[in-house]
């Protein structure tokens, strides 16, 4: 079987791989306080067709991991992956596409309620050394609210 060939929207992952530094902050109740939570993760290329990212630090209100997978279908031209948590029993499967250096994924898991919703994680690559993450759900009235924000800064 023949592989697949690299195109850009891998080659545009590939930009992600090395160690990075995180710090934001998540409102995840409505009419509570924003939660703060810092960490690292470190991003490495699965051969040039796919990225993991695997990140640890201190979120809600305790140390936590997670595990990020990313690639391109070439077949169907969108982004896929998936995300899991240490503090989370959800499986939460990425549908995306790229616009220039922004890679929007859609998803949809449990909300603060348990009831499923629309999610969508925003990944702005913003320079070699800085990027961001936001998350948002689709409110019952079809607006998207950003709930989550975190900037990721490399690690030199």
């Amino acid at each position: 079987m023949k592989g697949t060939e690299a195109q850009h929207e891998h080659r545009w992952l590939q930009q992600l791989v090395g160690d990075w530094s995180f710090q934001g902050e998540a409102k995840m109740d409505p009419g509570k306080p924003a939660d703060t939570f810092e960490g690292a993760e470190s991003v490495r290329a699965v051969g040039q067709l796919w990225i993991i990212a695997e990140g640890q630090g201190e979120m809600c209100g305790g140390s936590a991991r997670t595990v990020m997978t990313l690639g391109f279908n070439s077949q169907s031209r969108r982004f896929v992956g998936t995300f899991i948590a240490s503090m989370m029993a959800h499986l939460w499967i990425y549908n995306g596409q790229l616009d220039g250096n922004i890679l929007t994924l859609d998803t949809e898991g449990p909300d603060h309620t348990g009831k499923m919703v629309k999610f969508r994680d925003v990944i702005e690559l913003q320079s070699a050394d800085r990027r961001t993450l936001t998350s948002h759900t689709l409110g019952d009235d079809g607006e998207w609210r950003k709930f989550m924000e975190a900037t990721y800064l490399r690690r030199k």
